[in-house]
């Protein structure tokens, strides 16, 4: 059964949307201060610094806006809920290890479970709403490259 009304349905949107981008702009803010991103040899394709915060914005509100299509729908389940959440606090404890605390090969098999961990709920969104899962692509291409990118990081640092 759908949310009573409209005014329901922004509010989730809103909550939804905003949960990750605030959650992942003080992650940002508390890790921002030990990136050296400029100062690392870089693999092939490297990105400059000043796109990083682009992408993830725009990625954080596509997470948003698909979490909210399900919740505001009702298509979720307890079992849809804890993939989203699992992924991002893995996601929001990814920069930490990689930048603040700079633990190169961790960050990478952190990344691995973020992966896995997008994907699986990439899938579980798309079961229950094509065009919720379909926003979340962007996200599986940038976290696969992320993991590129920190792989080879690590091995040339």
């Amino acid at each position: 059964m759908p949310i009573s009304t409209d005014r329901d349905k922004i509010k989730t949107y809103i909550i939804s949307i905003l949960t990750p981008l605030v959650l992942g702009g003080v992650v940002g803010l508390l890790t921002s201060g030990s990136m050296r991103y400029d100062s690392l040899t870089k693999p092939p394709l490297s990105p400059p610094a000043l796109l990083f915060p682009i992408a993830w914005t725009i990625l954080y509100a596509l997470m948003g806006v698909s979490h909210g299509i399900l919740k505001a729908n009702r298509l979720s389940d307890d079992n849809t809920e804890l993939h989203y959440y699992a992924q991002l606090i893995v996601n929001l404890i990814w920069p930490v290890l990689f930048f603040a605390f700079e633990w190169r090969l961790a960050a990478f098999v952190w990344i691995l479970l973020l992966d896995a961990l997008v994907i699986t709920m990439t899938v579980r969104f798309y079961r229950r709403s094509k065009i919720a899962g379909s926003l979340q692509i962007p996200y599986i291409l940038w976290v696969l490259f992320a993991t590129y990118l920190n792989f080879a990081v690590w091995l040339l640092n």
